[in-house]
């Protein structure tokens, strides 16, 4: 195994998070094409244990010892733990968990979810989680069929582990994989027929499909700042059978250029998925948390404010605006829309931390604000 050891101290030492950890992997994979898909699996394994959990345990322990513990915390396959130490006696109990050397920043949280509960919760990968579009019966009876561990916990939310191979059997255009709480956003909607919607931060759609599947009437305009999402999703909205939205290639951070974007345009519902630190997603994507810096948290808050502030001035009287993140930190959550409250013209309407900890999701906030008038 000590090719192994020499491949995982490699990217734990040049692994820099500049890129996300998955993509950073499949580019290494391509350099040593000698590693077999069960060497892949195993590299991949050790490496976002390692990132989940590396800054919990003492930091002078040698770098095997050191995997063996974040293997073990983040109980990773027992399997795998045997083929790599044939011999150990590691005893979990013996490990000592520092909060405070993981998260040592002083950072609040938003009301409905605890510092314990949440740095607990990133120690462990979230579930995969699909949507069911139609015929939802249909899905989880072929999910039942091929012994995959698939329950609703919502009337179209089902709950799948992670690498199960649903493209193989699933009929593509009657699911979409969608995290559980970003399903959740979508029950604060509430759209109307004919109404006329805009996504000032798409992405790659994910919020947006969930609107048309709600009420297909919708008339939709999708913004983000980058050509090739909105390009896939066109993609993903033919797939689906929806009509294609108008599409803005836009920063609505820029009140300048959203101005020459817009036009006249005015919406009876403006949803802001805003960039974030992601904080509510580090179960999934622990090198974020890893790399975390706390300024980062001040300079997203300023932008996520610009960026609400900008895209209400499209509100439509009576309006609404749908304020989301993926974080579960005070600042981006509760402080900006407090601060966009005195700014503006809108009232909040419904605020919540969705809570993905008890059915192993990510975390999200959301605040419906209304436009007076």
């Amino acid at each position: 195994m000590n090719f192994i050891w020499q491949h995982i101290e490699r990217i734990t030492g040049s692994y820099d998070g500049s890129l996300p950890l998955p993509h950073f992997l499949k580019d290494y994979y391509k350099q040593y094409p000698i590693l077999g898909s069960r060497d892949r699996r195993m590299l991949s394994e050790m490496a976002f244990c390692w990132y989940r959990s590396a800054k919990w345990v003492d930091e002078s322990l040698p770098l095997k010892e050191k995997i063996e513990a974040a293997l073990h915390i983040c109980e990773a396959d027992e399997k795998m733990i045997k083929r790599l130490f044939p011999t150990s006696g590691f005893d979990i109990n013996n490990i000592k968990l520092n909060e405070n050397n993981g998260f040592p920043f002083n950072i609040s949280l938003s009301e409905g979810i605890t510092k314990n509960d949440w740095l607990q919760s990133t120690l462990k990968q979230p579930r995969l989680f699909i949507r069911a579009r139609r015929d939802k019966k249909f899905i989880l009876s072929i999910l039942q069929q091929k012994n995959v561990d698939a329950s609703f916990i919502t009337d179209t939310c089902i709950t799948i582990p992670n690498g199960t191979a649903i493209n193989n059997w699933l009929p593509e255009d009657g699911y979409v994989v969608q995290d559980a709480s970003s399903q959740l956003t979508g029950t604060f909607f509430k759209p109307q027929q004919g109404e006329y919607w805009w996504d000032s931060c798409s992405g790659a759609g994910g919020k947006s499909l969930l609107l048309k599947d709600l009420e297909p009437s919708v008339h939709l305009t999708v913004s983000d700042t980058r050509k090739s999402i909105l390009y896939n999703l066109g993609k993903r909205f033919k797939l689906y059978k929806h009509t294609p939205p108008t599409t803005l290639l836009v920063d609505v951070a820029d009140d300048s250029s959203l101005q020459k974007a817009m036009g006249n345009k005015k919406f009876d519902a403006i949803i802001c998925d805003v960039p974030c630190s992601g904080s509510g997603t580090w179960a999934r994507t622990p090198e974020q948390m890893y790399f975390f810096d706390p300024e980062s948290v001040g300079n997203f808050a300023k932008k996520q404010l610009a960026i609400a502030n900008n895209a209400a001035q499209y509100l439509k009287p009576g309006g609404r605006l749908f304020y989301i993140t993926c974080s579960v930190f005070r600042q981006e959550n509760e402080d900006v829309v407090a601060q966009l409250v005195k700014s503006s013209e809108l009232t909040i309407e419904a605020t919540q931390l969705i809570n993905g900890i008890e059915h192993h999701a990510d975390s999200m906030f959301i605040t419906v604000l209304r436009k007076e008038g």
